[in-house]
């Protein structure tokens, strides 16, 4: 399994420098943080959600990240590296490698995905994950954004993952395993930077809950930016 996921790891490097800028298509590259926040919550965490892109129109290579780092407690990330192909506009299929730590270890996915806009205009990601212990997962995000002034935005989430067997060195239960949704409003200063306030729901289902039991309803304060 380590072998095949540095095979794709290799293959997504190399199709992303062999893409040719023909037809008038420019290299194009950019760092979104989606969210850099205080978590007013029991666990009083810093969290981070954002990805780094290079590419052309058709083809991208995309770095994601995303974790939180309580008080007092040890950080817990998500990363993956994938290569992006649009099939259609609003709509790439990713496929990469990912990787996990939790308190007490880690582990590597393969991972397969959708990205796009939804109907309605909800930005979605539908990653299809399978780990080098043979567990099997799906993450799926969504969020929808609501202008209701020029710079005034209103921004409802929602994620949730499940898996097929436990991971229990980062935390992951069979079956559903946590959900988590809210809503931020943000305030663009400029496009590119823009600090905000919201609310967040998270609870641990089943095994995950077992392993650590989270229902909590939190305020957050946080900065979006781009570069």
């Amino acid at each position: 399994m380590k072998k095949l996921l540095l095979t794709w790891s290799l293959a997504a490097v190399l199709a992303s420098q062999s893409i040719a800028g023909g037809g008038g298509d420019i290299f194009r590259s950019s760092i979104m943080i989606d969210s850099l926040e205080y978590q007013f919550s029991d666990e009083k965490a810093h969290a981070w959600d954002g990805f780094i892109y290079g590419g052309y129109d058709i083809n991208k290579l995309y770095l994601y990240s995303e974790g939180e780092k309580p008080k007092d407690g040890k950080t817990e990330s998500e990363h993956q590296l994938v290569l992006s192909h649009a099939i259609a506009p609003f709509w790439d299929v990713q496929a990469g490698i990912g990787y996990d730590k939790g308190d007490d270890g880690s582990q590597t996915w393969a991972v397969l995905a959708l990205q796009g806009l939804a109907p309605y205009f909800f930005e979605t990601r539908t990653a299809l994950l399978v780990g080098e212990d043979g567990n099997i997962g799906l993450r799926v995000a969504a969020e929808y954004e609501a202008l209701l002034t020029q710079r005034l935005i209103l921004t409802p989430s929602f994620e949730a993952d499940v898996y097929s067997k436990d991971t229990k060195e980062v935390g992951i239960g069979k079956g559903l395993s946590n959900i988590t949704t809210g809503v931020r409003l943000r305030y663009e200063i400029k496009r590119e930077f823009a600090p905000y306030i919201g609310v967040e729901w998270r609870k641990n289902f089943g095994n995950t809950e077992d392993f650590n039991p989270v229902d909590d309803v939190y305020m957050v304060l946080g900065l979006r930016a781009w570069f």
